[in-house]
């Protein structure tokens, strides 16, 4: 089941109520019972490939801190990463790296048929493997302490609000939370409520509403032109942020209305005034496990300038893969680790010019932010295209048809099959001008909106849950599907 399935919603008053009418003691079980109840909702049978990554790192963990000899710690985590990382390759890469051989091979004049080998994706695999494999990865650096109670290392691996889009999770961080004596806390449930709603806004009003357009674009590349592709790529960014923010927005509101703390996975990632601020602010969990886990281990940037250029190149392409088994994720991680290169050479190059006299920076104001801004999101949207891209022979039409192709837009709009009724359009402008409103609102840290009334707030949030079961019910009634697009990964 997903968050915005029936089930879940229906469910989801009464695992609350449960939570917090059950003594501390039975909380973890309840809690993983669900867990695994909300996992196996996709396939029972997969129940199984979390157990076996679950037992292996929990075990690998204790006898890490049983044994001195720095070569048993080295053999346990050799068996982790191993075990973990050889069934996220079996389910999610084999298939294609098997294909990509043949590709390969193909090269020569050979003819060999492509390999064909269906095998179900487990739902949120990449998430919960990354999450064991920083849990051991940190006992072997001696940073943490293995957890003996096996119950809440399992509801750690498996906690369901997080279990299979993240954020990725620490264990210093949702551990000791799990384990915490927690007293119902009024305000902070109604905070969790709060995200939770603006998450369900933005995924099924905002994600859902644009997707019927890009879908129509990047699904039908031939009919494209220039301006529709474009519009398409935008809206894209919008889809994609909406969906995965609002997703951990959902999370990290029904995590909080438990009285545990997720961490943010998003900040204003298109504010962002350059590609490294970009990073630093879309998907941060993500991003903060690769440095720690890979771009540290591997240098950083403590070496000389070749050898970082390998180290990003390294990063960016292993968290394309990371994101799909498809050469045209790998091409997107690449475009951003290209872009993280050239923009090091480019303050290199302006600093030393700056040093020698021969250039003067613009004071930092509105309009040289705003375009640092515009420049950003123009690149992050052109790597996008990769992204969403059904191949990479689509990817190359779509490009070309931005720069070669701008015949009639509405004849493109007809061509791709594009049709919305007009009051569907209507009522999501007025909505879209609503997130508009709700945005340019200040907040507190926890979420409230400081609105000068407390009706005002309900106000905002009543009409948010309108616009949500509006479109929903539109998108059902119309024969669409929901599903959140990190699921995938």
């Amino acid at each position: 089941m997903s968050f915005n399935s029936v089930i879940f919603l229906g469910c989801l008053p009464f695992v609350l109520i449960a939570y917090w009418l059950l003594p501390k003691r039975f909380r973890w079980i309840m809690l993983l019972i669900v867990s695994y109840l909300f996992y196996m909702s996709w396939n029972a049978w997969l129940i199984f490939l979390i157990l076996f990554t679950t037992l292996v790192s929990y075990f690998s963990g204790l006898l890490m801190e049983k044994f001195e000899s720095k070569k048993i710690k080295l053999i346990c985590l050799i068996v982790t990463l191993v075990c973990c990382l050889g069934v996220l390759f079996f389910f999610k890469y084999f298939t294609f790296a098997v294909n990509l051989v043949i590709d390969i091979i193909n090269l020569g004049n050979a003819d060999i048929a492509q390999f064909t080998f269906s095998l179900i994706l487990p739902v949120g695999i990449s998430f919960y493997t990354f999450q064991t494999l920083s849990y051991v990865i940190d006992i072997y650096r001696g940073r943490i302490k293995a957890e003996r109670h096996f119950g809440y290392y399992a509801l750690f691996v498996s906690f369901f609000p997080q279990l299979v889009a993240g954020p990725i999770e620490r264990p210093e961080n949702l551990i000791p939370q799990l384990k915490a004596e927690v007293k119902f806390d009024n305000e902070m449930f109604f905070s969790g409520l709060r995200i939770a709603i603006v998450g369900y806004f933005k995924k099924i009003v905002i994600a859902d509403g644009v997707a019927v357009f890009v879908n129509g674009v990047y699904n039908n590349v031939e009919a494209a032109n220039g301006l529709t592709v474009l519009i398409a790529t935008v809206l894209f960014a919008v889809q994609i942020y909406c969906d995965f923010s609002g997703y951990s927005e959902i999370a990290i509101g029904v995590a909080k209305m438990m009285g545990i703390k997720l961490s943010d996975n998003f900040n204003c990632p298109y504010a962002a005034t350059s590609i490294k601020d970009f990073w630093r602010r879309w998907h941060i969990s993500l991003t903060s496990w690769f440095t720690d886990y890979v771009y540290i281990p591997l240098g950083g940037n403590r070496c000389k300038l070749w050898r970082w250029m390998i180290n990003v190149m390294i990063v960016f392409l292993l968290s394309g893969l990371w994101h799909g088994a498809a050469l045209t994720f790998v091409v997107w991680g690449g475009v951003h680790g290209i872009y993280q290169i050239v923009g090091k050479l480019k303050n290199l190059l302006i600093g030393k010019l700056v040093s020698a006299g021969k250039l003067k920076l613009p004071k930092e104001n509105i309009v040289v932010t705003f375009i640092k801004r515009a420049v950003t999101f123009a690149l992050v949207c052109f790597a996008w295209i990769f992204f969403r891209g059904n191949s990479l022979s689509d990817c190359g039409i779509l490009i070309s048809k931005i720069f070669t192709d701008w015949s009639a837009c509405g004849a493109a709009l007809e061509k791709i099959g594009f049709d919305m009724p007009a009051l569907i359009s209507v009522m999501f402008m007025i909505l879209i001008l609503a997130l508009a409103r709700y945005i340019s609102i200040p907040k507190n840290d926890n979420g409230t909106l400081l609105t000068k009334t407390k009706i005002s707030q309900t106000v905002v949030y009543v009409y948010l849950v309108v616009a949500v079961a509006v479109a929903w019910f539109a998108l059902v009634s119309g024969g669409g599907s929901s599903s959140f697009i990190y699921f995938q990964f």
